[in-house]
């Protein structure tokens, strides 16, 4: 049986309401952020469905240099605070360096380790470490590079920094031909780690590289993110994680598989209606 994960006053995993993590991928404003917050607070919520906010104010790891990356560390933090202050809602945001773990964990209730950098242990250690201080939760996204049972690692560094309040993501795993795969036998053996497992069903759709089509973009396939979050939800996960802008296209960041809103409210209906079903 898992373990819950409680983020701020929401407790996610078995016997739980599914939980939703949505927003756009970079905070490129606060009213960007206002705006996607509250039209998915309102759809989760009228669901029965907890929500989280998502942000990131540095997206690190682009493709290219001239990438934007947002807001930066000062800016991003207060804007999420605010957020989640006007909102009502917890927030989360991604850390790329250790310095970054302890002013984070003063203002985001959910710590999210990006796939990337799942093995790196002072960032875990940093980010258990301001997470058991601050009475946060950590989420560690898969690496795209390491099987499901390899995120022993991962939460085994987290515990030994005093933090078990974690959560584990799948985000796809890379194949030969230029996408990600989802491997759902994988999925259910990351739930038997004894974790609640979310499933980021927008990241999966992308198509790194030169095959993406998209220059110095990551290309993707956001037309099947509703088949593999519905896919997900049946195979059991604890939440979902979603990336959605009010113009997708214009998104400064993952702009080839950020969701509409309005898709992005359909994805989560089906995921509810799924969860009832097999309740």
């Amino acid at each position: 049986m898992s373990n819950l994960c409680r983020v701020a006053s929401l407790n996610i995993g078995p016997g739980q309401p599914l939980a939703i993590i949505a927003g756009p991928c970079v905070l490129e404003s606060l009213e960007l952020g206002l705006t996607v917050g509250r039209t998915m607070r309102d759809a989760a919520h009228a669901l029965g469905l907890s929500y989280i906010f998502k942000g990131s104010f540095d997206k690190a790891n682009r493709s290219s240099i001239s990438s934007p990356r947002g807001p930066g560390l000062e800016q991003g933090t207060a804007w999420l605070a605010q957020i989640s202050r006007e909102l009502g809602v917890p927030c989360t945001t991604d850390i790329h360096e250790p310095h970054q773990a302890e002013p984070v964990a003063r203002v985001v209730d959910l710590i999210q380790i990006p796939a990337f950098l799942c093995r790196q242990t002072d960032l875990l250690l940093a980010a258990g470490q301001a997470a058991t201080k601050h009475n946060r939760a950590v989420n560690v996204k898969k690496g795209q590079f390491i099987s499901p049972a390899e995120m022993r690692g991962a939460t085994k560094k987290l515990a030994e920094a005093g933090c078990t309040n974690v959560m584990l993501t799948e985000r796809g795993t890379f194949f030969g031909y230029g996408r990600l795969v989802n491997d759902f036998i994988g999925l259910g053996d990351m739930i038997d780690l004894g974790h609640p497992v979310c499933f980021d069903c927008t990241h999966s759709t992308q198509l790194p590289g030169p095959s993406g089509g998209a220059g110095e973009q990551t290309g993707g396939r956001p037309e099947r993110a509703p088949l593999l979050a519905r896919a997900a939800v049946a195979a059991g996960v604890h939440c979902l994680f979603i990336e959605t802008h009010t113009e997708p296209k214009k998104s400064l960041s993952d702009a080839y598989t950020t969701l509409t809103l309005d898709v992005a409210k359909q994805v989560i209906a089906q995921a509810a209606a799924i969860r009832t079903a097999l309740a």
